[in-house]
């Protein structure tokens, strides 16, 4: 793989992929960079902050509301994990419970836990169990 890096003023950023075959790993490579320029806007407190895709480490619905975890913070937002689920489709964002996704670039490491369930370990140190139902979701992953 070459990596060429130009500045270039006065234009916006621009990322070139040359491939001899279109694969998978292409495919993941187009997925992560589109995925660094999405953002969210969302709530602390009482202001709203916008929010990159690439810094939310996990989203979890408790009590009917949904929160963004980042590594040093949490926002409210105000969608359903339906809604988001479908604007986060080929990016690194996976389903591992009925209430929570997690960004799998975040994901340091999985291991087995009781009763067929895997307890996912992010690099903030935060650990989600893994339901059984998405087990198919985590492993596709890897």
């Amino acid at each position: 793989m070459n990596i060429i890096k130009r500045q270039v003023d006065g234009k916006p950023l621009t990322v070139t992929i040359e491939y001899p075959e279109y694969n998978k790993a292409v495919e993941g490579l187009i997925n992560k960079i589109s995925g660094l320029d999405i953002h969210y806007v969302a709530w602390l407190d009482d202001k709203q902050v916008k929010i990159h895709m690439s810094d939310i480490y996990y989203i979890e619905n408790v009590e009917r509301k949904v929160f963004l975890y980042t590594k040093k913070s949490v926002y409210r937002f105000d969608s359903t994990m339906s809604e988001i689920e479908k604007s986060m489709t080929n990016t690194e964002f996976v389903r591992i419970s009925r209430t929570c996704i997690i960004n799998i670039s975040h994901l340091k490491e999985i291991r087995q836990v009781k009763n067929s369930h895997l307890e996912a370990t992010l690099d903030n140190e935060e650990k989600l169990i893994v339901s059984r139902k998405y087990l198919k979701n985590i492993k596709q992953c890897f």
